[in-house]
């Protein structure tokens, strides 16, 4: 069973890329940190759709939804750092041809766990976890 089970009945797009993200922390570093971008990039779009109080910012790529300072002032330090960070790695495992290390893979999950645990206890309908 995923860590990230409790995303799946509110946010399943989320939770597909993040248990992707987790399963392939220890054998494919690379992919479970472009995977952990990708469940950010889908965590980050339902927030704008939904949270009336963040507003769109003039781009609509990760960097701008992450820096936007409603976003900031909303998540607060910790969660936007994480996103930063989770964003960063990402980029890097796609782009860079230097190695991911599993080092790396495994602190990304574990800031995209962070940081889900952070949408689902704000925003979730049912269950908070």
């Amino acid at each position: 069973m995923s860590n990230f089970a409790f995303l799946l009945s509110e946010w399943p797009d989320v939770h597909e890329a993040a248990s992707k993200a987790e399963a392939l922390a220890h054998s494919d570093p690379r992919a479970a940190c472009f995977y952990a971008r990708r469940a950010l990039e889908a965590a980050m779009a339902w927030l704008y759709k939904y949270d009336a109080k963040l507003k769109l910012p003039y781009q609509d790529n990760l960097s701008a939804l992450i820096h936007e300072p409603t976003f900031k002032a909303g998540a607060g330090e910790a969660v936007f750092t994480k996103a930063r960070v989770i964003q960063r790695q990402g980029n890097d495992a796609v782009h860079s041809t230097r190695p991911v290390r599993q080092y790396d893979a495994l602190q990304v999950v574990k800031g995209l766990f962070h940081f889900s645990y952070w949408l689902a206890r704000t925003y979730a309908r049912g269950a908070k976890p």
